[in-house]
């Protein structure tokens, strides 16, 4: 099992955190634009934790290399049936440098649209906090 699946499933934040290199770029589902970096996709993911309910992993795809993994998903999200796929790649160190994920039916999609927009603005907090120097 990979180490991202054990931290998601331990919904372990710092855990799932310590997995990502400083230079990942997430890839959103329902956002035209990747988000750079670690403090972003941290925050995202935590949000992303926050509007999923009864999320579970069902499937977990490697190459042989072990550098590219797909973790296949099902969810709720806003009374919707969705289910998806995390696209992870591994760099030299094995931690997550890219990290796409996406989603169908429509319908779901959109429905994780709108919750994660309302998460936006705390998104953006936690992020930022996250950068700033501590002390």
């Amino acid at each position: 099992m990979h180490p991202f699946r054990k931290a998601v499933e331990a919904r372990d934040d710092a855990a799932i955190e310590a997995l990502l290199a400083d230079d990942v770029v997430f890839t959103s589902p329902v956002a035209f634009k990747p988000y750079p970096g670690k403090a972003m996709t941290a925050a995202i993911l935590r949000a992303v934790m926050r509007v999923f309910e009864d999320f579970r992993y069902v499937r977990e795809i490697s190459d042989s290399n072990g550098r590219d993994h797909a973790l296949v998903f099902e969810a709720t999200v806003a009374g919707k049936q969705i289910s998806g796929c995390d696209f992870l790649h591994v760099d030299d160190a094995g931690l997550i440098d890219d990290f796409t994920v996406m989603v169908r039916p429509l319908s779901g999609a959109t429905g994780l649209a709108e919750a994660m927009g309302a998460q936006f603005d705390q998104i953006q907090r936690e992020a930022l906090e996250a950068g700033r120097p501590a002390g």
